[in-house]
């Protein structure tokens, strides 16, 4: 492979904003895979976002890749999958499997679409001092009439398009909003975008605790919430504290402390048993991700309630880490269920990628 930007490249990122910011170019924020695509004649590279090789999960997308992208081309862009006219977080994550023969089967039953978004280079060209509206228009030359499973990403300048798309496309599964100035240059790993993303907030029951990499501080507090049969499930961590708030987290869970989560009847006891986890969502479970990473967690009582923000569900849980709002003392936990939860409008994925923009 000889191309004017060679891999690895990590992404550029985005940091979070209250509000969309005007006089931008406006995308949809995709929850999938971040990755950079490298392809050179036959020579396909799908890097991701920490700049690790991603061609060996997902065969089918470098196939369509090498016959959808300009001959010698450097991509940004995201690895998504769709099932039921939504993004499937869970689904793509099973793609990330060991076995050549699981990644085979998946590849058929579960196949992978490749949202592009931004070009790094074109032929001997290195595009990454070029501004982002030159970058755009070449990357939609580049890829006019392409056909899935490789998309161009719709974007557009207009701020209420992008207020509705803000609104409409999380019922697609989408995370909200990606807003990146005109004039910006392609800088990998650096934060020079903004993101606005979906909060809502939800009251959960605190039923254990994390201790922080530093130290005995909390790292992460473990969340519940109450299913319609009355079975407190696992629904994701709050974490992000200040130092000093960690220190104080442990004090006031202290009197809340189990000395043994078996005999004094914890609802999640049972979480070190691998077969536990296959009828109830607890902590712990084990995944490829997790490797060998320590799982273990302490438990207290599930007695008091917290509200949490969080942007959205990925079926049962959390999609990503909750962050702490307020105690709520006024709550009791058998209160705290799924019902309070706000579910989005459905939007139709396909009506996402055949939107446009210009």
């Amino acid at each position: 492979m000889d191309l004017p930007v060679m891999p690895p490249v990590k992404p550029m990122l985005a940091k979070s904003v209250a509000k969309i910011p005007p006089g931008m170019q406006y995308e949809a924020k995709w929850d999938g895979f971040r990755a950079i695509v490298h392809r050179d004649g036959a020579e396909i590279v799908i890097g991701s976002r920490n700049g690790k090789p991603l061609t060996r999960y997902f065969p089918e997308l470098a196939a369509a890749l090498a016959e959808r992208l300009p001959a010698r081309c450097v991509v940004d862009g995201e690895i998504v999958i769709a099932y039921d006219g939504r993004l499937d977080f869970d689904r793509l994550s099973e793609r990330i499997h060991p076995a050549a023969s699981r990644v085979k089967l998946l590849a058929e039953q579960t196949p992978a679409s490749f949202i592009t978004f931004d070009l790094l280079a074109l032929d001997d060209v290195p595009l990454l001092d070029t501004p982002l509206a030159e970058r755009r228009a070449l990357l939609a030359t580049a890829l006019d009439g392409v056909s899935p499973p490789v998309h161009l990403a719709p974007a557009t300048t207009d701020i209420e398009v992008a207020r509705r798309w803000f609104e409409e496309y999380e019922g697609a599964g989408l995370d909200g909003v990606v807003a990146k100035p005109l004039d910006l240059p392609y800088r990998p790993d650096a934060r020079l975008m903004y993101k606005i993303k979906h909060e809502r907030t939800a009251d959960v029951v605190i039923a254990g605790y994390r201790h922080h990499k530093s130290g005995p501080v909390v790292g992460s507090l473990l969340l519940g919430l109450y299913d319609p049969a009355g079975a407190l499930q696992h629904v994701g961590v709050c974490a992000a504290f200040p130092m000093k708030r960690r220190a104080e987290l442990i004090d006031e869970l202290a009197p809340l402390l189990m000395a043994d989560p078996v005999t004094e009847g914890h609802p999640w006891a049972a979480w070190a048993q691998e077969a536990a986890h296959e009828s109830a969502r607890l902590p712990g479970a084990p995944s490829r991700w997790t490797g060998k990473k320590d799982l273990s967690w302490v438990a207290v009582r599930p007695e008091r309630v917290v509200e949490v923000a969080y942007d959205h569900m990925e079926g049962d849980r959390f999609r990503h880490t909750a962050q702490f709002r307020r105690w709520r003392p006024d709550r009791i936990p058998e209160s705290c269920t799924y019902a309070q939860l706000e579910e989005p409008v459905r939007y139709d994925l396909a009506q996402v990628l055949s939107s446009g923009g210009g």
